[in-house]
Parts: structure tokens; C-alpha cells; sequence
């Protein structure tokens, strides 16, 4: 090959030179910058971040309980009593359910909507015969229950942040407190140096 290049001649260094620009590889004008990963949360819709596990602090609830069957029920349409005006005072918006097998009775006047209110009658009906038939395990049972334990955990945060708040403003203090012993003692001392000495008198 050296002599097809130099036309048959020995080779030389110069010959050498161009031999090793002919044969190296063609390097790339500009080399690819090496790829940074950066550890980033995977968010999805609106920025939020994905977890596969479920929160710990969150305990499981039952289902909503569901109103029973409309002929296990009687419903009357009561006229509202107390303050609304007079669309609840001269219209019966008012609904009174019972439940046939037990007797449950429950009442609703919440809305000026009859509709609305046979809705919350039913809701109500179904929560007080949850409460009846599962007692602790019931819906209103567990939601009560973990509503208690977030006031007490509340509770007990604030009365830790004001032993807190206390235990400092009692270092703050006694750090003052031997500053003013300190300050009291030497204007006694310059009290007590700047008063003239009184000589015995003689008997």
C-alpha cells in the first residue's frame, strides 16, 4: 500500500504522516454530549405525583350505606315548623319516613325542595340503619371515630407547641434574671462608695 501511494518509492516519514490522515478513522465535528438522567417524580395529570402504594394514614372506609327498598318505607309530606318564611310554614316540603320492619322514623327539612328532601330522608334512613345493624362497623361509626383521633392528634400538637413556646420564653428569663441581680448588686456598690464615711464620735 505504501508504494501505491508513493508511486512505487520507498516510504518516508512524511509518507508515513500522510499515510496515518488517509487511514484514520473521520471523526464527528461535534461529539454528542453524554445523556444526563435526573432522578425526577413522575407526575401525572396536573402535576401531580404518583404513587403505586396507599397512603398508611388512610383508613379504609366502608361503603356508603344504601336507603332500603321503596316498599319497606312509608313517606308522609309534612308543613315545616321554625324560621324559612313562608315557603316552609304553608307548604308541605317537609318528608317524615318509617321504615316498616323496625320502625325507624327519620325527618327532613333541610332544603325548601321536597325533592331534596326525600333525598336526605332516604340518607338518613340508611345511616341510622347502618348504625343500627353494624354499630362500631358502621360508616358514621368509623368516620366519628377517626374525626376524634384527628382532633386529639391537633390537640396534642398545639399543647406541644405551647410547652414549647413556654419552656423558651422561661429560658429567656432566667437569662435575664442574673443580668438584673448583677446590675442591682453594682448600683449598690456605687451607692454605697459615692456616700461619705461618718467618723465615731468621741465619748
Amino acid at each position: 500500500m505504501f508504494r501505491a501511494l508513493v508511486g512505487g518509492s520507498r516510504p518516508t516519514a512524511a509518507h508515513h504522516a500522510l499515510l496515518a490522515l488517509v487511514t484514520a478513522p473521520t471523526a464527528t465535528a461535534t461529539a454528542t454530549p453524554p445523556i444526563r438522567t435526573s432522578r425526577r417524580r413522575a407526575l401525572g395529570a396536573g402535576g401531580a405525583a404518583l404513587s403505586t402504594s396507599a397512603p398508611w394514614h388512610h383508613k379504609q372506609m366502608p361503603p356508603r350505606p344504601q336507603p332500603p327498598a321503596e316498599e319497606e318505607i312509608e313517606e308522609f309530606f309534612l308543613k315545616g315548623s321554625g324560621p324559612g318564611g313562608q315557603k316552609i310554614n304553608k307548604t308541605s316540603s317537609a318528608v317524615q319516613l318509617r321504615h316498616k320492619p323496625t320502625g325507624l322514623v327519620v325527618k327532613s327539612q333541610a332544603t325548601r325542595s321536597r325533592e331534596q328532601n326525600r333525598k336526605i330522608a332516604r340518607e338518613l334512613l340508611a345511616t341510622k340503619l347502618d348504625v343500627m345493624q353494624n354499630g362500631a362497623l358502621s360508616r358514621a361509626a368509623i368516620v366519628g371515630d377517626v374525626k376524634k383521633k384527628r382532633a386529639d392528634s391537633a390537640a396534642k400538637k398545639a399543647r406541644r407547641k405551647y410547652r414549647k413556646l413556654e419552656a423558651a420564653k422561661q429560658e429567656k428569663r432566667d437569662a435575664v434574671a442574673p443580668d438584673a441581680d448583677g446590675d442591682s448588686n453594682e448600683q449598690q456598690q456605687q451607692q454605697q462608695s459615692a456616700s461619705p464615711t461618718q467618723s465615731p464620735t468621741a465619748p
